[in-house]
């Protein structure tokens, strides 16, 4: 069996209010907050992008996993806003993180689903025997366009993942993933920001996809939602995962230690890794897990983990992700947010 050897993650210490960014564009704070059960968000700093986040949380990966990183023989970076249009995030990354020269890279894209796309190639190059050990990250510096739905949750984030065969600190039990063309959120050459198709990204993109693939993945394993001590579902905003977990059966306390979006807002591709990370920070030896991502265009996700009894040894080797989201916070003004978005358009 292939599994997780390491883990690590990464979330910006700047924040900026959901109410700060509605009273600057007229909106009621409290109605913002409320509709999408979002308080607040990260943001990155100008010394920040996706490679940056991916090396921080691949740093911890490889401290969790205690493994030499040279024998790291694939690292897959999945992203909607890779830094570099024609040069890839993961080759700076191997550099950065002491991996290589003889390793396969290669930047992934699916809209928020790219993190665990990545997650699965690595799971399954581990699986067939061709590298010892592959890294796959969910990484994101999101974009929302001023005064759009998104830019109450568009943040920054990722998480970044070693498999491999050995030492596990958790089992990958089964995997499955359910894919359509549903052109729910777009962003085509040359536009900086995303567009997206309003109500529809809900009902026939990502309630459809995230439904149908946990299903799917529970009639597979023959398991039910009682079966699971936490569930992480894609977090376009705080209520959409709550709904969707509510109709598969799951319970509030199920969700609620990887339910990370309230205070960290939407890392698209670092979304559901991101919170995958925060559960592993805390389980204990034989929980099931159930993860299932979303991403547009439009497809999901779904693996079963199982954790270890290696897993609660090395929880406490790198950063943990409640530790980032709730401490040495500091909080922007709609000004100093403007100003860094400006610095990523002029830089880009």
């Amino acid at each position: 069996m292939a599994g997780i050897v390491g883990y690590g993650s990464y979330i910006p210490r700047n924040r900026i209010k959901t109410e700060e960014i509605a009273r600057q564009w007229g909106k009621d704070p409290e109605a913002i907050s409320r509709g999408l059960m979002l308080q607040e968000k990260s943001v990155p700093g100008h010394d920040e992008d996706t490679i940056t986040i991916s090396v921080a949380a691949g740093r911890d990966a490889i401290a969790r996993a205690g493994i030499d990183p040279s024998k790291i023989g694939a690292v897959y970076i999945g992203s909607e806003s890779h830094p570099y249009a024609v040069k890839p995030s993961g080759t700076i990354l191997i550099d950065a993180l002491g991996i290589g020269p003889d390793v396969h890279v290669a930047d992934f894209e699916f809209a928020c689903k790219a993190g665990s796309e990545a997650m699965f190639v690595a799971l399954s190059l581990v699986e067939s025997g061709r590298v010892e050990y592959a890294m796959g990250i969910g990484a994101d510096t999101s974009q929302g366009a001023p005064n759009d739905a998104l830019e109450f949750s568009a943040s920054a984030g990722g998480a970044a993942f070693i498999m491999g065969k050995n030492d596990l600190l958790v089992d990958v039990l089964e995997t499955y993933s359910y894919t359509s063309d549903t052109p729910d959120f777009w962003r085509r050459e040359g536009e900086f920001y995303p567009r997206h198709g309003g109500r529809f990204t809900g009902e026939p993109a990502y309630f459809k996809h995230v439904l149908n693939a946990t299903r799917n993945i529970l009639d597979k394993t023959g398991m039910k939602p009682a079966d699971f001590r936490y569930v992480v579902l894609h977090m376009p905003n705080g209520k959409f995962p709550q709904q969707a977990a509510k109709k598969l059966g799951f319970t509030t306390e199920q969700m609620e230690v990887g339910w990370v979006v309230p205070t960290m807002g939407n890392t698209y591709s670092g979304s559901s890794p991101t919170g995958l990370a925060a559960i592993l920070d805390v389980a204990e030896p034989d929980d099931l897990i159930l993860m299932t991502s979303f991403g547009s265009g439009a497809g999901s996700d779904s693996f079963v983990y199982r954790a270890t009894n290696l897993l609660p040894g090395r929880q406490a080797v790198g950063r943990t992700v409640r530790k980032m989201l709730d401490e040495n916070q500091r909080y922007l003004t709609y000004g100093q947010y403007a100003s860094m978005r400006e610095k990523i358009i002029v830089n880009d």
